[in-house]
């Protein structure tokens, strides 16, 4: 296994549910750090939603491992933010067997 490149700073961020003042709720987003990460794209499709069309690329994004509960692992659900692109974190497992290091599968959502 290679050892990764880690090239590129990725702020971490997690969502946060805010009142809104009518009862209800709204999503938010807390950041939690920077990390840095090698990205790689997998895959891509596009699809339709509410009449347009979304184009969806899947990453796989590796990061310095951290320990379980450590606010710098990340979680499925968290984001990284690379400036104005927004990679959606949907699964974290060890990249090696000593944990040294993380992959997490994202997926980026772009308007076609």
């Amino acid at each position: 296994m290679s050892v990764p490149v880690l090239s590129r700073r990725l702020v971490l961020e997690a969502p946060v549910r805010l009142s809104d003042g009518a009862g209800g709720a709204i999503r938010s987003w807390s950041t939690l750090g920077e990390l840095w990460a090698e990205v790689r794209s997998r895959t891509g499709r596009e699809r339709a939603e509410a009449g347009a069309a979304v184009s969806t690329v899947s990453y796989r994004i590796v990061v310095r491992g951290a320990p379980v509960g450590s606010l710098r692992r990340p979680a499925p659900e968290q984001r990284f933010r690379d400036g104005a692109r927004l990679y959606l974190i949907r699964a974290v497992t060890e990249y090696d067997a000593a944990g040294r290091y993380l992959t997490c599968f994202a997926d980026e959502e772009v308007a076609a």
